[in-house]
């Protein structure tokens, strides 16, 4: 496949929810046909899944397609299948989060719960997705296992983005209808953003990170890549805890006037490439036509971010207190660009790590005066198309471009809001996603808006084709 004919294989998650309820497609058939893309030779599922659950879906699948059969009520969008980052515990899987540390480890006992929560709803795990060994990147890389290419002209073999990089494949080629993946600083955004999908950052405290591989315990959070915000929307309600139905379903009503502040720092923009830039500046322009009330916004605090950030932030210090052992007695199986950025938690004393974690809160609390009076904020997910894996040899491109990839999800992390990447591009160009951010614990409210200002593009998308 070539341009973005992939699309064409995304598996429309409402379509497939309803076909499921009205019997014109069962269960069985759905997972039949990811399973065949993940098997296909010609395709990316090798480089995608660190495993298929080939033997387990297909029980799953025709215990689901046989309730259904016998007139059990069962949970909206049972048998929809989704993939699982290899970072989440499966009961009788080896955890080994893109490494080959982990390979001897043994097999989880138990689900995390947020897994745990889907299974329980009737989605069916397909398999498990590769990643940036222990989630470190924003590339998407995996010297180990392999790296599946974007499906943005895939002969050119553009990176997917990261760390969740398998997630984002396994929805863009149909081999999952959902992709589960953890967000540290824009790990679903980033390779939704970088592919065409959509990605969900949500409050982190929503969803419990148990029995998860850590990156940063105090920036993690549990997302997902979808087709669509209704795909992401549902597999945060259920791994929330909560029930879903069609009513509660953002359906992008437009009977309200939305009021998006536009992040105006140069500190998001900076090294921008023309074509985000120029697609930027079009959805703007295709926003305000709509009727969107578009305001300006800045917070200067971003700036002292890098400075904040200087001896490796949060994530280096959490990781080491996780890999130290590890890394004592393996070190030399670590991607070394990943090894570089844990060990650079021996840079920060325990008061620098205090003086991070008031920092944090100070800026926390003056994002809530500053940025609450707007539904939403708004900016590019990330300031580059995504480039190509040949272009990534030298140690220092590599370890710039990463940064760039990061830069703009990470705001969100840090500021402990809920954010989602939803493509703005149109079809035949690149991908580029516009990341909506909303208030913290207010992802119902980010869902609607998310929704809403979806059929607007998708509107502006298909009047500019026509």
């Amino acid at each position: 496949m070539t341009g973005l004919d992939y699309m064409n294989t995304v598996i429309d998650f409402l379509h497939a929810g309803r076909q499921l309820e009205t019997g014109e497609i069962s269960s069985r058939e759905l997972v039949e046909r990811c399973l065949e893309r993940i098997a296909d030779p010609a395709g990316e599922g090798a480089r995608t899944f660190m495993q298929c659950h080939a033997g387990a879906a297909r029980r799953a699948a025709d215990e689901t397609d046989r309730l259904r059969q016998a007139g059990r009520t069962l949970p909206l969008f049972a048998g929809i299948p989704f993939s699982v980052k290899d970072l989440f515990d499966e009961a009788g899987s080896v955890t080994q989060a893109g490494s080959t540390v982990l390979a001897d480890a043994p097999a989880a006992r138990s689900d995390a719960p947020a897994i745990l929560r889907l299974k329980q709803s009737g989605m069916i795990s397909i398999g498990r997705t590769t990643m940036t060994e222990f989630a470190f990147s924003g590339v998407g890389i995996n010297p180990h296992f392999d790296t599946p290419a974007n499906p943005w002209q895939r002969e050119r073999r553009h990176v997917p983005g990261g760390s969740s990089s398998g997630a984002a494949i396994s929805v863009s080629d149909g081999m999952a209808c959902i992709g589960i993946g953890s967000d540290t600083g824009g790990s679903c955004r980033i390779p939704a953003a970088l592919t065409g999908m959509v990605g969900y950052k949500p409050t982190a405290r929503r969803i419990p990170t148990t029995h998860i591989i850590p990156l940063s315990t105090t920036l993690d959070s549990i997302g997902s890549i979808a087709g669509s915000v209704a795909g992401c929307w549902a597999a945060d309600r259920v791994m929330a805890g909560h029930d879903i139905s069609m009513s509660q379903l953002p359906d992008g009503r437009q009977d309200r006037q939305l009021t998006l502040g536009i992040m105006q720092e140069e500190y998001v923009m900076r090294g921008a490439d023309s074509t985000v830039i120029s697609i930027w500046e079009k959805t703007l322009r295709r926003l305000g036509k709509a009727g969107v009330q578009l305001v300006d916004c800045f917070f200067p605090d971003l700036d002292r971010l890098p400075g904040i950030n200087a001896k490796g932030g949060f994530p280096a210090p959490e990781s080491l207190a996780w890999h130290q052992h590890l890394i004592a007695a393996k070190k030399e199986q670590y991607d070394l660009f990943v090894l570089r950025r844990i060990l650079r938690g021996l840079e920060q004393s325990a008061v620098d790590y205090i003086e991070l974690i008031q920092q944090r809160q100070q800026m926390i609390d003056r994002a809530d005066v500053m940025l609450n009076e707007y539904d939403a904020i708004i900016l590019p997910t990330v300031p580059i198309v995504a480039p190509r894996m040949d272009d990534l040899d030298d140690d220092d491109v590599y370890a710039n471009t990463n940064l760039l990839l990061l830069r703009n999800a990470t705001i969100v992390n840090f500021l402990d809001r809920c954010a989602i990447s939803l493509p703005c591009h149109d079809e035949g160009e690149a991908p580029v996603g516009l990341m909506i951010v909303g208030k913290r614990m207010h992802d119902d409210a980010l869902f609607q808006i998310a929704a809403q200002i979806e059929g607007l593009l998708r509107a502006g998308q298909n009047g500019a084709a026509a």
